[in-house]
């Protein structure tokens, strides 16, 4: 095709000027950036407001300035769990304070009574052939419910700026309402072949709902887990791709579930919402190897046979932080708990112990500690929720409760619309000529 052959034979010069630019030229500054930060991704370049949350190179996530520990600590309890409300996660998110049990248990009464879910959107996933990927599924099933976004109308109809919060707080509370339903839905449909509507109960909270909706295990504490996971999977301030492409497609005016659903297409990414399922294949593979839990020794050998072979070891290493994930230790604590003689939580802590020193001996990681991604997948699979597939569609229910939060308050601010400005080869090549041979 002369496309292709057009393409492919430009390529080895466009890649040996970038590589030139990376390597030899990163430290060169552009206005206000240096070629490093235009061509890599836009790393760690301070240009996103938010104060949902933010993530501390050498704490972790905070959320509304409040560490992971301190959140458990300071929201109210479910009845019968030992986890908060994740309505009182919500609450805190949006209002900035964490809330009483009254407060708490006011949001999970408002997602009580906006859980239902309109017949077009079942109608609609039943219609899709099986094997469509869950991330698909959840997607358009939230696109689908944008038909009735209150933002949308009360916009067409001539809303003020200043109340634009308002009706984006409206969807907001109205998608996060539906999503258990939804993806519970999604679940059984997919993997089991039902197609019963679940039905959300007034008299639960959101984590029991979505554990009943589920029907995955006769294990007692799902329920907890599922409160857990969504609590610390919320939210990752503004510049984690699934938060952005939210923030970023808001910022047109487009409603909460067109951003929503651009927030989900980005974490489906293998780059970005994989990771978990990664993670957790990783731990399976070692295990059927050994035949269960290796010697320390044969960990540390199939360590440096997986780096030498050219992959590397999910759920290690992170973009930001230069300790260990609160949100891993949270997990673990909650699994040592609860079962601690399985063997894939066991394997889980002996990675802990031997994959940290194995990338330091390498020399490539900055943070070789253990990410959330590295121990949450064992934890779906220790009660029954083996499809590894579906991982990211829990993902993205939890996170839709941070990036919402961000999306009201985008409006509530008034945030603009983003629009950066982009460069050429040639112009940073310029940038180079200019900083070597200045006038």
């Amino acid at each position: 095709m002369i496309l292709h052959e057009k393409i492919q034979s430009q390529l080895p010069a466009w890649r040996e000027r970038i590589k030139t630019l990376a390597k030899e030229h990163a430290a060169v500054v552009v206005d206000t950036v240096t070629i490093e930060e235009v061509i890599g991704g836009m790393r760690d370049i301070k240009s996103l407001l938010t104060d949902i949350s933010s993530v501390d190179p050498g704490e972790g996530i905070r959320f509304r300035g409040m560490s992971i520990n301190e959140v458990l600590k300071a929201l109210p309890k479910a009845r019968g769990g030992k986890m908060p409300l994740v309505g009182g996660l919500y609450y805190l998110l949006m209002v900035g304070e964490a809330p009483s049990k009254e407060q708490a248990q006011a949001v999970e009464d408002e997602w009580a009574k906006r859980a239902v879910v309109p017949d077009y959107v079942f109608k609609m996933l039943k219609s899709m052939p099986r094997d469509t990927h869950p991330m698909i599924l959840l997607s358009q099933a939230v696109l689908a419910l944008g038909k009735d976004s209150v933002f949308t109308k009360k916009y067409h109809e001539g809303m003020k700026r200043d109340v634009y919060w308002e009706a984006a707080l409206e969807d907001s509370l109205d998608l996060t309402a539906k999503l258990p339903v939804i993806a519970a839905y999604i679940y059984r449909l997919k993997y089991f072949g039902e197609s019963a509507k679940p039905k959300y109960n007034p008299k639960q909270d959101y984590g029991t709902n979505f554990a009943r909706m589920m029907k995955v295990s006769d294990k007692k504490g799902y329920a907890d887990l599922a409160r857990l996971y969504f609590i610390i999977h919320s939210d990752h301030e503004s510049g984690n791709a699934s938060a952005h492409a939210m923030h970023l497609v808001g910022s047109t005016l487009s409603d909460a579930y067109f951003s929503f659903s651009a927030s989900l297409n980005a974490l489906a990414g293998p780059l970005h919402g994989l990771a978990n399922q990664e993670s957790l294949s990783w731990l399976l593979e070692v295990k059927e190897k050994f035949g269960g839990v290796p010697t320390r020794d044969d960990l540390y050998k199939f360590a440096w046979d997986t780096l030498n072979d050219g992959h590397v070891i999910p759920g290690y290493g992170h973009g930001v932080l230069r300790v260990i994930d609160p949100r891993f230790v949270t997990q673990l604590e909650f699994a040592k708990k609860r079962f601690p003689d399985n063997d894939l939580l066991r394997l889980a802590e002996m990675v802990l112990d031997v994959v940290p020193s194995v990338l330091k001996e390498q020399g490539k990681a900055k943070n070789p500690a253990p990410n959330v991604d590295a121990i949450s997948g064992t934890l779906q699979y220790y009660y029954g929720v083996r499809e590894f597939d579906f991982y990211t569609v829990l993902f993205g229910v939890g996170r839709a409760l941070g990036v919402t939060a961000n999306y009201v308050w985008a409006r509530a601010l008034a945030m603009p619309i983003e629009r950066p400005k982009s460069l050429t080869t040639k112009m940073l090549e310029d940038e180079v000529a200019k900083a070597s041979h200045p006038a």
